[in-house]
């Protein structure tokens, strides 16, 4: 099998660039304008186009360690799409933080985060107790949806998917059960989820072989196989799109298994400098530290320990 090609967007110079990755260094596509949506909407044609960058042996090669790693999709205003309970052992592990025993789901769980909370690979994720004092992390896998369209059957919804990508979605853990039990306040920080480091594209990554894991300063916190879902990605994307368009270029987190901190006895919560790195055996990881900011600025919530 030929070596994965590895789609990132880089700044370089000031400016941005769709890219593609080799070992330390990165090939520049600039006909897409730093819009990898450009890039996924040319179908078979962008990625022929990758393709031969990667494999060129006349093109300008730059080193990694002059560019800066930018979550590798823009997704604009759109929100993420999301699943949770998608392990059945994070499931059971939760129990005992939820108010009610909630019965195993029989279909997806879902919700949706902000898009204002995509960060970086590599970037700080901005960090503030008066917005919380019970972050969280949770490792994934993140799908991009490559191919618009509405009521998905099973049978062809991985012909929908352009590749995939790893993902942090840090939650505060009070936050989401402020309001009502929903997800969406605690999962939308500005820019606390981690995404990327570049999109590995579908035909060259069977995502059942990803083995996910999260790294908090050294120690191994999560570590699982994504064959493990509760739900394959197949039924994910046949239940979104049930009456709902999916639109190329959406982003879908796949859910995070056992091992958060929310859950640990006794709980384990990220704070300033905190080392956090997200890994997927075949996509790469994210690195990332806690960095204390002021989030809260002059709001008078209080959100109580």
């Amino acid at each position: 099998m030929s070596v994965p090609l590895k789609l990132a967007r880089v700044r370089h110079q000031g400016a941005v660039d769709v890219a593609v990755i080799h070992d330390e260094t990165a090939t520049l596509l600039h006909r897409f304008d730093g819009d990898m949506l450009a890039l996924i909407e040319e179908g078979p044609v962008g990625l022929s186009m990758a393709r031969a960058a990667r494999d060129s042996t006349q093109a300008t090669q730059i080193p990694l360690s002059s560019l800066e790693l930018l979550a590798p999709i823009n997704v604009g205003q759109r929100d993420i799409l999301c699943t949770g309970w998608n392990y059945w052992d994070h499931f059971e592990e939760g129990r005992a933080q939820r108010a009610q025993d909630v019965p195993r789901p029989v279909a997806p769980t879902f919700f949706t985060k902000r898009a204002s909370a995509i960060t970086g690979p590599r970037r700080a994720i901005g960090y503030d107790e008066r917005i919380s004092p019970k972050w969280d992390f949770e490792a994934e896998l993140a799908v991009i949806i490559g191919k618009t369209g509405r009521s998905i059957p099973r049978s062809r919804a991985m012909g929908h998917v352009f590749g995939y990508c790893l993902a942090n979605d840090v939650s505060q853990r009070d936050l989401q059960r402020r309001h009502g039990g929903q997800w969406l306040k605690g999962k939308s920080i500005d820019g606390t989820m981690p995404l990327g480091p570049w999109i590995v594209p579908a035909e060259d990554l069977d995502p059942y072989s990803v083995r996910l894991q999260c790294l908090v300063n050294g120690e191994v916190m999560q570590d699982a196989s994504v064959k493990q879902m509760a739900f394959p990605i197949a039924d994910l994307i046949a239940e979104l799109s049930f009456g709902m368009t999916l639109n190329a270029g959406d982003v879908v987190l796949t859910g995070t298994p056992s091992g958060v901190g929310n859950s640990r006895t006794p709980p384990v919560y990220l704070k300033d400098g905190d080392v956090v790195i997200i890994r997927g055996s075949g996509i790469g990881e994210l690195q990332n530290t806690m960095k204390a900011e002021d989030l809260a600025g002059a709001s008078d919530i209080e959100v109580l320990a």
